[in-house]
């Protein structure tokens, strides 16, 4: 048996592709080690945090090594197990990379619950939704009646946000680029949706009202302007920068310029990382998993088949019109 790997050989300067990965073969070694299991994965998780840790400088962590297997969370089944209750055939969450096979030790693993989709757990059951959740609801802190701006609403972190903050009785303006995301936004009943290549983007944000809470995925000019509208003792909630990933990590847009209307109305901003509250993951999903087992939070998910396309599916984050979570199938 084979195990495939994408090995991350050179950073980019720019925009992520295949050249900066070699795909490589060499025999699964199965002789497993007490507590261990084998697994073989089925779904990849393909998040645009990859490219941050991708930066030549430190980020939350060092950058991602070279010559070593991409990382990533995925979904595998286990194919041998020498590891106290984990069965031949069962499916769990496991940090096993862009690989097919992976030996792991079994406090690496996470069970699935057999009433969810598997793939869920890499998105609104998994880092995504954990990010959503506590952000809005132990950053923002979130009020009925709030009005609550998400750029990237169409992303896998900002649909949560959006179905979220609507649950917990705040208004919702959603932001995000192109027709086939603000339409499909449209249809989750949102209360404003607006494409942030709009002409007049400053003056409809102008015309809905203050922003009491702004939860940011896309950074660069679509933030100044939100910063503009904020109310006061607003909430900044900064959980990714979309538009500086493909080249400006290491050297950025001199932006934002419009943080005197923080100090103005008196705002925060603080950042979010799904790590943080990686402990409180089973009180995410004790909330989370029944309100989409109901139906009442779903997350789209873009299926990609075969292991060979990874790195365009990252590469593809960065300029396709995906709506939801990219998951690569085995």
């Amino acid at each position: 048996m084979q195990n495939h790997q994408w090995i991350y050989r050179r950073a980019p300067d720019g925009a992520i592709g295949v050249d900066n990965y070699d795909c490589v073969s060499a025999p699964v070694d199965a002789a497993l080690d007490r507590g261990e299991v084998l697994l073989a994965a089925r779904y990849w998780s393909v998040d645009p945090y990859m490219r941050i840790n991708q930066a030549r400088g430190d980020t939350w962590m060092p950058p991602h090594p070279l010559n070593q297997v991409q990382s990533s969370a995925a979904i595998g089944e286990v194919l041998a197990s020498n590891a106290e209750g984990f069965r031949v055939g069962e499916s769990v969450l496991a940090p096993i990379g862009w690989q097919t096979q992976a030996r792991l030790h079994a406090s690496q693993l996470t069970r699935i619950d057999p009433r969810d989709a598997s793939s869920a757990y890499l998105g609104v059951l998994g880092m995504p939704g954990r990010t959503a959740w506590f952000g809005l609801t132990d950053i923002a802190r979130v009020h009925p009646g709030e009005l609550v701006a998400v750029t990237g609403a169409a992303g896998a972190v900002g649909l949560l946000v959006v179905q979220f903050a609507k649950l917990a009785g705040a208004r919702v303006l959603a932001i995000a680029g192109g027709e086939e995301k603000c339409k499909y936004l449209r249809q989750l009943g949102l209360d404003c949706v607006i494409d942030h290549r709009d002409a007049n983007l400053l003056e409809r944000l102008a015309a809905i009202g203050k922003i009491d809470v702004l939860f940011d995925n896309v950074g660069g000019a679509v933030t100044d302007a939100l910063l503009t509208q904020l109310a006061l003792r607003a909430r900044v909630v900064i959980c990714g920068q979309m538009s500086q990933y493909q080249g400006r990590l290491d050297v950025p847009e001199l932006a934002p310029r419009f943080l005197h209307h923080v100090l103005y109305q008196r705002a925060t901003i603080q950042g979010v990382l799904a790590r943080d509250y990686l402990h409180r993951h089973d009180e995410m999903l004790s909330i989370v998993a029944p309100l989409v087992r109901s139906g009442r939070v779903i997350l789209p998910e873009r299926i990609i088949d075969g292991f060979e396309q990874l790195p365009a599916a990252l590469a593809g984050l960065f300029t396709n019109s995906t709506v939801g979570k990219v998951v690569v199938r085995a």
